[in-house]
């Protein structure tokens, strides 16, 4: 399990998720030597498919600041940023978020994922994915977890598929990446989806 909760606490951030090949937990400022030497290495494989980056975005103060946000999307209950190791090496392979969680009549919340070029097409990400999606609706309670893609993205629309999610149409202009409002598929899971497979 990520996070625990009984009344009036919060989530812990100290727990983790493990897989057959993965350890899934939230980052800690011991990560940042990993992270950014991933990041770096990576970034002609990311850019065209994220924001784009702040010309700070490797440094150590950044990354500190990330945490601090972080901690407080979580205390929130707002987010839940994730990264990504290999269980045997603890190797940083990506990262994954739920985010604009939104409760109410919704109970919906937004996954997002990253991986770093050495790691790719080895289904990482789908394992972390089946794994994040478990934690959604048995630990956070959320009834749809939702997913968005460029329509030139063919290896994220695979994840998504290959871990159940649905297509359910095309968003004109919908996210700004890499400096850009560009179209992109949007695909969802529903719990009574995610309790079939």
């Amino acid at each position: 399990m990520i996070f625990q909760r009984s009344a009036n606490t919060y989530y812990e951030l100290g727990d983790t998720v493990e897989t057959v090949r993965l350890t899934i937990r939230f980052p800690k400022i011991e990560d940042y030597p990993q992270w950014s030497k991933l990041r770096n290495q990576s970034r002609a494989f990311l850019v065209p498919w994220e924001a784009s980056w702040p010309s700070d975005d490797l440094s150590r103060n950044a990354f500190s600041h990330r945490l601090k946000h972080y901690r407080g999307n979580v205390r929130r209950d707002e987010a839940y940023p994730l990264f990504i190791f290999k269980a045997d090496t603890r190797e940083l392979v990506g990262g994954i978020t739920i985010s604009n969680v939104r409760r109410g009549i919704a109970q919906t919340a937004q996954l997002g994922y990253w991986v770093g070029q050495p790691h790719a097409n080895q289904g990482y990400m789908s394992e972390a994915v089946r794994a994040v999606a478990g934690f959604c609706f048995d630990q956070l309670g959320l009834h749809r977890i939702e997913a968005a893609c460029l329509l030139h993205n063919g290896p994220s629309a695979r994840v998504l598929e290959k871990c159940g999610f649905t297509h359910e149409g095309t968003a004109r202009k919908y996210l700004k990446i890499n400096g850009k409002w560009q179209d992109h598929l949007l695909f969802a899971l529903l719990r009574d989806d995610y309790a079939a497979t």
